[in-house]
C-alpha cells in the first residue's frame, strides 16, 4: 500500500515564497501520514503571470524555493510538484533562457533524474495556445526539445522508476494539457499507456468553466481506462488572472480507477488534502480510498454555516460557487473589503448586491439608488426592499439636480474657433442626455462614494450588454470588477432565483425585481410601468449573441441569415420552443435590420467599450477580456451574406 496525499492547495500567482511555504508546511504536517505528496502544476510560481516570466530575478527565486523543497524531503515524505525549470545555457526562440513547464519528483533530499531527459525534472509535452492560454510565448516543450536533440518526443514520455518507502514503483507523471491530447497530433497518454505505469499522476492548473468538470470526468476516465491503472488528478484552487479576465480554479482533485470510475473527488474551492491508498498486487494496480484528512485551516468563509456544498447537477449551482468564490478572493487579492453597488431595482444590480452580501459584513456593503425623473416609484421601492432584505447600508441620491446643471451648462452652447470662422452648437438631448445620466451615476457618484467609503464600486453589466456595448462607458461600464460580465441575462435571472432558494433560503431579491421589465430608465421611452424597456429581447438576443461569441463554430450574419431563410434558426440558436420570431420580426427587413444593428455594435463601438471595461470574472468559455481576443475595427459582411440579403428582400 502506498499512501498518496492529493494536495489541493491554493496557489497565489507570482508569490513563490508564499506558495513554497504552504508546500513545506504540508510536508511537515503529513510526514508520518503519507508516503507521497502530490501538488498541482505550477504550484510554486503560479500559472497566469503575463510577462512576469521574463524577469530573471523571479525565475531565480523560483529555483531557490524548488531547491528548498527538494532538500526538505530528506526527513519528509516523497513529493511531486509542478514548477518552472530554467535551462540557463540554452536559448528559446525569443532569445531568452529556455523555460519549461516542469515537474520535480524528490525523495531523500534529492530530485529524481528523469529516465530519458537526463535532467532533475520532467517537462510538458503539449502547450495550450488557445483561449486564455499562451504557453508557447513563454515555455519550451518536449516536442521542440526533441527536435533540437534529433530524438522523438515520445522518448521523453517515460514512467519514473522510483523507490518510495520499501517498494519500487513505475510512476507516470504528466502535466495538465498532456491528458487533453485528443485534438493534438502527439498523444502523450497513449505513449505512456504503452509503457505500463503502476499509476499515473496528472498535475494540473485548470481553470473552472461551466460544464468542465463533467467533461474532465469523461476525458480522464477514458485515459484511466487507456492506462489500465489508477490516474490521480491534482488541481489547485484560488484565482489567477491576465489583468482583463479573472479565472477561478476549482480544484476537484480526483482519483480514477483503472476502469475509469471515479473513486474520490475532492470538494470544489477547498484547500485540502485527501489521502488515498494505491495497492500494487503483482502487475495489477488496484485502488481503495481511505478517509480524507482535513487540514486544520478553518472552514472557508464562503460556505454557508461552515458546511461543504454538494452542488446539484444543474450548472447554476456551479456558477454561483465560481462567482461568489471569485469575487471574494479578488477582493482579498486587492486588499479591499468594502464595496459600493449602484442598485436600480433591476435584476443585474440585485444579483451583484446579493453575491457581495453573502460574504461581506453588512457594514461593508453600501447600496445606492440614484434616481432621476425617469425612474419609477416601482423600481425605487424595489431597490429599497433589496437593501432592507440584505440588512446592509443604503443611500438614495437623486441625480436630477446635477443633470439640470449639466444640461443648462452645455445644451445650446456654441463653440467656435479662435478666429471665428468655425462654429458648432452643442445639444444635450436624446442619447447624449441618457449617457450623461449614466456617467453621472458612475464616474461621479459611485466613484466618489467608493473613495469616501474606503472601498471600490461594482460593475453590474451582463454579458449580453457587453457583447454589443449596450451600456455607457465610464457610466454603467465602470467599476473594479464585472462580477456578472460572463453571465447572459438568462443566467442572471437563474442565479437570482438560486440565491433566494439555495443561498439565502429566503426572498432576498424581491419578486418584483424578477417581474419588472428590464430597462435602463433613462428616458420616457423606457418607462417600466408602461411596459417599455431595453431594445434587447433577451430570450432571442441572448442566444444570438451566444452564437456570435461562444459557439464553437462562431456564427456571423452569413450563417444567421442562412438559417433564417431555411427555417432552422430556432434549432441552430437553441431558441425556446414558445418563442414566436414573427412577434419580434414580422418581416425579413425587420430581421435583417436587427441583425445588422447588433453585429455592427459587436464589432464596432462594443469593442472599444470592452477593452476599457473592468476585468470580467470568467465562468464560461470566451469570457470577454483575454479569452475573447479581438481588434479595434468595424463590422464587415461577406459577399455570400450580401447575396442572401438581396434574396431575402426580393431584390
Amino acid at each position: 500500500m502506498l499512501r498518496v496525499g492529493l494536495c489541493q492547495m491554493r496557489v497565489h500567482p507570482g508569490e513563490p515564497a508564499r506558495n513554497a511555504e504552504t508546500v513545506l508546511r504540508w510536508m511537515n504536517e503529513y510526514c508520518d501520514k503519507t508516503d507521497l505528496l502530490v501538488f498541482p502544476e505550477m504550484c510554486i510560481p503560479g500559472y497566469l503571470l503575463g510577462d512576469l516570466w521574463e524577469r530573471q530575478a523571479f525565475l531565480l527565486d523560483c529555483e531557490y524555493w524548488n531547491q528548498r523543497i527538494v532538500e526538505a524531503t530528506v526527513s519528509g515524505p516523497a513529493i511531486v510538484f509542478g514548477t518552472v525549470a530554467v535551462d540557463w545555457n540554452a536559448k528559446a526562440e525569443d532569445g531568452r533562457p529556455r523555460k519549461f513547464n516542469a515537474w520535480i519528483a524528490a525523495s531523500g533530499g534529492n530530485a529524481q533524474q528523469h529516465p530519458s531527459l537526463g535532467r532533475p525534472y520532467g517537462i510538458k509535452t503539449l502547450l495550450p495556445n488557445y483561449r486564455e492560454f499562451e504557453d508557447t510565448r513563454h515555455f519550451y516543450d518536449a516536442r521542440k526539445l526533441a527536435m533540437d536533440e534529433g530524438r522523438s518526443w515520445s522518448d521523453f514520455v517515460e514512467p519514473l522508476v522510483w523507490k518510495i518507502g520499501e517498494k519500487q514503483f513505475r510512476v507516470g507523471v504528466v502535466l495538465c494539457e498532456d491528458a487533453w491530447e485528443d485534438d493534438y497530433a502527439q498523444k502523450p497518454m497513449e505513449v505512456l499507456a504503452g509503457k505500463h505505469p503502476d499509476f499515473t499522476l496528472n498535475l494540473s492548473s485548470s481553470p473552472f468553466t461551466r460544464g468542465k468538470n463533467d467533461k474532465r470526468h469523461r476525458v480522464f476516465g477514458a485515459k484511466a481506462r487507456l492506462l489500465g491503472s489508477p490516474l490521480l488528478y491534482v488541481n489547485c484552487v484560488g484565482i489567477q488572472n491576465n489583468a482583463k479576465t479573472i479565472y477561478t480554479f476549482d480544484g476537484r482533485s480526483t482519483m480514477y480507477a483503472g476502469d475509469g470510475n471515479v473513486l474520490t473527488e475532492m470538494s470544489a474551492y477547498i484547500e485540502d488534502i485527501s489521502v488515498v491508498e494505491v495497492a500494487i498486487v503483482g502487475s495489477v494496480a488496484a485502488t481503495t480510498r481511505i478517509a480524507a484528512t482535513v487540514l486544520p485551516l478553518g472552514q472557508p468563509s464562503w460556505l454557508p454555516n461552515g458546511n461543504r456544498l454538494t452542488p446539484p447537477p444543474f450548472s447554476i449551482a456551479e456558477i454561483h460557487s465560481a462567482v461568489r468564490y471569485g469575487a471574494e478572493k479578488f477582493l482579498e487579492s486587492i486588499n479591499c473589503r468594502k464595496v459600493v453597488v449602484g442598485i436600480s431595482g433591476g435584476i443585474d444590480s440585485a444579483v451583484a448586491a446579493a453575491i457581495y452580501g453573502e460574504f461581506l459584513k453588512p457594514e461593508d456593503l453600501l447600496l445606492v439608488n440614484m434616481p432621476s425623473r425617469f425612474n419609477s416609484a416601482t423600481t425605487k421601492d424595489l431597490a429599497r426592499m433589496l437593501a432592507q432584505n440584505l440588512g446592509c447600508l443604503y443611500l438614495e441620491l437623486p441625480i436630477e439636480g446635477s443633470l439640470d446643471i449639466s444640461q443648462r451648462q452645455l445644451h445650446g452652447l456654441e463653440a467656435s474657433s479662435l478666429d471665428g470662422k468655425l462654429k458648432a452648437k452643442l445639444s444635450l438631448e436624446g442619447l447624449a442626455f441618457e449617457n450623461v445620466q449614466a456617467r453621472d451615476r458612475g464616474a461621479r457618484l459611485l466613484a466618489a462614494l467608493a473613495a469616501s467609503f474606503g472601498g471600490v464600486f461594482s460593475c453590474n453589466t451582463n454579458k449580453a450588454e457587453l457583447t454589443v456595448g449596450y451600456g455607457t462607458l465610464y457610466g454603467d461600464i465602470a467599476g473594479f470588477l464585472a462580477i456578472i460580465g460572463d453571465l447572459w441575462k438568462e443566467d442572471v435571472y437563474a442565479l437570482g432565483n438560486y440565491l433566494n432558494a439555495e443561498a439565502y433560503h429566503r426572498e432576498v431579491i424581491p419578486q418584483g425585481i424578477f417581474d419588472v421589465i428590464p430597462s435602463a430608465e433613462l428616458s420616457a421611452e423606457q418607462a417600466v410601468d408602461q411596459g417599455k424597456g431595453d431594445p434587447l429581447n433577451y430570450p432571442y438576443h441572448d442566444r444570438l449573441f451566444f452564437a456570435f461569441v461562444q459557439r464553437w463554430n462562431r456564427a456571423t450574419p452569413e450563417e444567421i441569415l442562412e438559417w433564417y431563410l431555411e427555417g432552422s434558426l430556432a434549432k441552430n440558436l437553441g431558441l425556446p420552443t414558445d418563442l414566436d420570431l414573427k412577434k419580434y420580426f414580422p418581416t425579413a427587413q425587420a430581421f435583417i435590420t436587427d441583425l445588422e444593428r447588433w453585429w455592427n455594435l459587436y464589432n464596432g463601438i462594443g469593442v472599444a467599450k470592452r477593452v476599457q471595461a473592468p476585468p470580467v470574472l470568467a465562468v464560461s468559455s470566451r469570457a470577454f477580456g483575454y479569452d475573447h481576443r479581438e481588434f479595434l475595427g468595424r463590422a464587415a459582411y461577406t459577399q455570400h451574406y450580401l447575396e442572401l440579403k438581396r434574396k431575402a428582400l426580393g431584390k
